[in-house]
């Protein structure tokens, strides 16, 4: 079960946020997830480790580069294969909706959608990210209200 909450007073509204759980040991949870990546064209798959060990003296600017506040031009596509953390997005009133995310946990942020990573007490993740076709590794921080991902993402929001 994924568990999210507002960090602020609650407002409503649909985010295009998407959220899958997976047994990261059982086989047919991942045929399953390798039909998910057929169907939606995701094409190319890495993995990041982000711990204290695996970034050593980069570690703390590495963290804070994930908390900045940006958004992508294409889909966040991420599935938690080890440990845990945080995806924080906005929702339609700039609130923020923290998403705690563990292991088997897999979820695609639309592009447009503002957010950011940040590490639980655990301070390790493993995960895997997908991308349709070549990764576009770019973040486009805040404020980028004018970019056309985000003018996108709000037309699709406001349906």
């Amino acid at each position: 079960m994924v568990r999210a909450w507002y960090m602020a007073d609650v407002t409503e509204g649909k985010l295009g946020v998407i959220y899958f759980k997976f047994d990261t040991d059982c086989s047919k949870d991942q045929e399953k997830l390798e039909v998910l990546r057929k169907e939606r064209g995701y094409s190319y798959e890495d993995h990041v480790t982000i711990s204290k060990e695996s970034f050593k003296e980069k570690f703390d600017s590495m963290t804070q580069m994930f908390f900045i506040e940006h958004l992508h031009e294409d889909d966040e596509i991420r599935y938690i294969r080890d440990g845990s953390g945080y995806f924080d997005v906005r929702d339609r009133g700039d609130k923020w909706v923290r998403i705690h995310m563990t292991k088997g946990d897999m979820i695609i942020l639309p592009a447009g959608l503002y957010h950011r990573f940040t590490l639980d007490s655990q301070e390790y993740a493993k995960a895997s990210r997908y991308f349709i076709g070549v990764p576009v590794w770019t973040p486009i921080n805040r404020p980028a209200d004018d970019h056309p991902a985000r003018i996108a993402y709000l037309k699709t929001i406001s349906a």
